[in-house]
């Protein structure tokens, strides 16, 4: 079966296996899990933070990303189809007591000009002032669509200007800085904060690191912890996350790049593709998802139903180059030529 709904559905290469079974381990909660300090110590390096924190999730590394950065009755801007506003069970809501200001997007973007217009910090108590502002690199919804340098500086700038902190949901943040021809640490500078996923293309089976300053990720251990993320012998997720950082990253180019493959042999089919498709998420334009989804899986591919006339493909380590074109035949005899434009 080859797996297309998600890159969460990879599993742990041999090398990583091996490397979790010989992990050193301690007590993560009073600070004692060598490996855990040594993934914490090498993920700030990479990105040049200060300091980092390993979370069991990317859900659970956002949620303490705004709650270590604000205040309960607070406002925070994101995109409409951001993460943390589309698929955390209102936690923003729930357990920050915050409010969202959301700019509405297709690639779930968004620019300086369009933060700048939703920023309340006026003084008058009606209002709910704005204190963070979160982007996504990649973006899910959007196709994954991701985040230039330039834009993210002329975001960062503006938050300075206004004294607010800038957040990055950096899920898929290598696939960003793959697609965008530069190291990860460029693409992050302007934040305060940022939080990326070891469980999606990079192949481990669970795990997020959040990064900062040494007083914000201080303060959001303390919320790991309210939160019921504090983990006892997790060097062994820890020394996944590591081999992954260490073998892994240089393959998400392959992943984009037999994205790309199976976007250009269906559109040359009639296919239609309505959003960009720069990294290794593809949104499908279909007649009915339904039955694509159905039909897909007699023929051994796996993908996600996305509303009624739209189906998810995301590829990931564990589809290979005979994979794709397995993929791209099946995918042309259920679509048939022209079939998705009806």
């Amino acid at each position: 079966m080859i797996d297309l709904r998600s890159d969460t559905v990879t599993l742990p290469s041999e090398g990583m296996r091996k490397a979790m079974a010989d992990a050193e381990v301690g007590d993560d909660v009073y600070g004692e899990d060598p490996t855990v300090n040594r993934l914490q110590e090498y993920a700030a390096e990479l990105l040049e933070k200060e300091a980092a924190l390993l979370l069991p999730t990317g859900t659970m590394a956002n949620l303490a990303a705004f709650l270590s950065q604000t205040r309960p009755g607070d406002a925070v801007i994101l995109s409409e189809g951001a993460h943390p506003y589309h698929y955390e069970s209102g936690n923003l809501a729930m357990v920050g007591g915050l409010m969202t200001r959301t700019v509405t997007d297709p690639f779930g973007k968004m620019t300086a000009d369009q933060v700048a217009a939703l920023v309340v910090q006026a003084d008058d108590p009606h209002y709910a002032h704005t204190t963070l502002v979160s982007i996504e690199n990649t973006t899910n919804r959007g196709g994954g669509a991701y985040y230039q340098h330039g834009e993210i500086e002329g975001i960062g700038r503006l938050c300075r200007e206004r004294g607010l902190r800038l957040h990055c949901d950096g899920a898929r943040l290598f696939n960003a800085a793959a697609a965008a021809n530069m190291e990860a640490r460029f693409l992050v500078q302007p934040c305060d904060t940022v939080c990326f996923c070891l469980s999606k293309g990079l192949g481990a089976p669970a795990g997020s690191l959040l990064l900062g300053d040494r007083e914000t990720i201080h303060r959001a251990l303390r919320f790991r912890k309210m939160l019921g993320g504090g983990m006892r012998q997790a060097g062994i997720l820890a020394a996944a996350g590591l081999y992954a950082l260490e073998h892994h990253v240089d393959d998400l180019a392959d992943d984009h790049r037999r994205a790309r493959r199976l976007r250009t042999a269906l559109e040359g089919e009639g296919v239609r593709f309505t959003l960009p498709s720069p990294t290794n998420i593809l949104y499908i334009e279909v007649d009915d998802a339904a039955r694509v989804v159905r039909e897909l899986r007699e023929r051994e591919v796996r993908v996600l139903p996305h509303g009624a006339r739209r189906v998810r493909a995301v590829f990931h380590r564990d589809v290979d180059d005979a994979a794709t074109e397995k993929a791209v035949e099946a995918f042309k005899e259920v679509l048939g030529k022209g079939a998705a434009s009806a």
